[in-house]
């Protein structure tokens, strides 16, 4: 099976939502990790704090520069991830699919190399 890096985007500092939207979230959230759980699909995941609180490791001309913030400055951040295993990448994207509807936000998918 092919390893695949499901990304939940969000727009922003993707502000707390409303307490029953967050509970919505949650609980969609463990159903659906409940599930990939069982199926043998899960390998790993987890939420990530706010990009103000990311710290960015550079190399450059043999020095290592450390800075406070996310690697690039964008209108979308990641805020938490699943590493999954699926048969192919249609398999990848149906799973996909369900995490987006669970976390109700955007997923990007992404295949890990092989052989790594």
């Amino acid at each position: 099976m092919k390893q695949y890096l499901l990304s939940v985007m969000h727009e922003g500092d993707y502000p707390t939502p409303e307490p029953e939207v967050l509970e919505q979230m949650h609980t969609q959230v463990m159903a659906f990790n409940d599930r990939i759980t069982a199926s043998g699909a899960w390998v790993f995941g987890g939420g990530l704090q706010p990009k103000d609180l990311a710290t960015t490791l550079r190399y450059r001309d043999g020095d290592v520069l450390v800075t406070d913030g996310p690697y690039a400055e964008s209108k979308e951040q990641m805020g938490g991830f699943w590493v999954i295993q699926a048969e192919d990448l249609d398999a990848a994207l149906a799973l996909a699919k369900d995490a987006s509807a669970a976390c109700m936000g955007d997923v990007e998918v992404r295949p890990f190399q092989d052989g790594g």
